[in-house]
This record gives C-alpha cells, sequence and structure tokens, in this order.
C-alpha cells in the first residue's frame, strides 16, 4: 500500500506538471486588458501556476538525484516546501481579491 501512495504521488506530480505548463500557455496568450482587477486575477493565476510548476520540477529532481548529494537535496527539500507554501498563497489570495473588488464596487 505505500508504495502505491507513493507512485499516485508522482504521477499526480506529473500530471500536475502538464497542466501548469498548459495553464501557462493559456494566460499568456491573452492580450492584456484594461481592467485591473482582472490584470491581478490573471498574475495571480500565473504566479500560481508557475511556483506549482516549480515545485514539480523541484520534486522531480529531488526524485532523480542520488541520495549521496545531501546539500543538493536539502536545497531541492527547501525549494518544494517554499514553493509549495507560496502556490497555497496565491491560490489563497484569488478569491479573497476577488472579495476586495466585489467590495469596492458595492
Amino acid at each position: 500500500m505505500c508504495w502505491t501512495n507513493v507512485f499516485c504521488h508522482d504521477v499526480f506530480v506529473a500530471v500536475s506538471s502538464i497542466a501548469c505548463l498548459a495553464g501557462l500557455t493559456l494566460l499568456w496568450n491573452h492580450s492584456p486588458s484594461n481592467d485591473e482587477a482582472e490584470e491581478t486575477e490573471r498574475i495571480l493565476f500565473r504566479m500560481s501556476f508557475s511556483y506549482w510548476l516549480v515545485y514539480c520540477i523541484a520534486f522531480a529532481v529531488q526524485k532523480l538525484l542520488i541520495p549521496d548529494w545531501e546539500n543538493a537535496i536539502a536545497t531541492l527539500r527547501l525549494t518544494t516546501a517554499l514553493s509549495y507554501l507560496l502556490t497555497f498563497s496565491c491560490i489563497l489570495c484569488l478569491p479573497l481579491h476577488k472579495f476586495a473588488v466585489h467590495e469596492v464596487e458595492e
């Protein structure tokens, strides 16, 4: 059961990295708008996709590195933790920003 969970997490990270690349491509193709709130939302989405992509890449490199490279693995663990927290904060900021814009409009 433990190996199944590890394998499922690896597959989830691989699929989500592909989804991040697709999301970033969709977000970069849009033309900039004059609406400041919409542009801020787009920036928050870009940031969350970018941070999650950094997490996926650091996680994959961490799995591929030789366990003897303790300094590199420690740095990658720190990178994965920070990018995970930054992704969470960007995702948390999206509804808060929507709420703040909605309050200003009323």
